[in-house]
């Protein structure tokens, strides 16, 4: 059976085995609604458009803090791949850094820029940036030694080296890099927008959350969970399997 049927199947029995406990009654609707009332709410929040502006909102808050930290991770990467004091100072300190919660930066980003988009944005910057540093700087440091003297006899160096070669034999670690820089960025994006004042799908979570509406608080979680199935399985995981089939791993 391929991979796809086996999830319908098991999304199918477990839909169906939260139906039946909800008919059953073997939870209260309050602490657990039934799969009926979490659509009920889903189409509610299309036709008042409540979700909408709020996957709107993140979105755009996500494309801004992701791209700017996958710049700065590939930029620090980089840095810390090429120069030893770098890696040494710098370096040092970014597992740590990637092993801090997003949440806990939030305290922090509030006080800077007060509980805005700025600091969501903030929060979002640095759930991808340290990841990517990392794979980037792992990336260039696993790059056989073999190439780079190949490319040296032949009179590649510098620049144009790091072009040519050391770059591109990195590009699985990148795509890599990308891809956990996603996950953690979409994962610091619901923590931030948690405590934000604007539109977006934490900011909805919480709402539902304050007043009770535990179908809405369901639905939006859902939501999270398979948008980031999606971006992954559909865009990240093809793209790391053709880059893998293309390099040879």
């Amino acid at each position: 059976m391929k991979p796809i049927f086996k999830r319908i199947l098991f999304f199918v029995i477990l839909i169906g085995f939260w139906s039946l406990g909800s008919a059953l009654e073997w939870w209260s609707e309050i602490i657990f609604p039934s799969p009926l009332s979490v659509w009920q709410s889903f189409v509610s929040g299309i036709e008042d458009k409540t979700l909408i502006y709020g996957l709107i909102a993140s979105f755009r808050r996500l494309a801004i803090g992701l791209s700017i930290s996958l710049l700065l991770g590939t930029s620090i990467g980089i840095l810390i791949a090429k120069s030893k004091t770098a890696d040494d100072t710098i370096g040092s300190i970014l597992l740590a850094l990637q092993s801090v919660p997003s949440i806990v930066w939030l305290p922090l980003a509030i006080m800077w820029f007060g509980l805005n988009e700025k600091a969501v944005i903030f929060i979002v910057i640095l759930g991808g940036t340290f990841v990517m540093a990392l794979n980037i700087r792992t990336g260039i440091k696993n790059v056989p030694p073999l190439y780079i003297k190949a490319a040296r006899t032949m009179g590649a160096g510098g620049i144009d080296l790091f072009r040519r070669v050391i770059f591109p034999a990195s590009i699985p670690h990148v795509v890599t890099g990308s891809r956990l820089a996603w996950a953690f960025a979409w994962r610091a994006l619901m923590a931030g927008e948690l405590l934000s004042t604007g539109p977006g799908l934490g900011y909805t979570l919480r709402y539902a959350s304050d007043f009770g509406d535990m179908s809405l608080v369901i639905c939006v979680m859902i939501i999270i969970g398979v948008i980031g199935a999606i971006v992954d399985q559909l865009i990240f995981q093809r793209i790391e399997k053709n880059v893998a089939k293309r390099w040879g791993l």
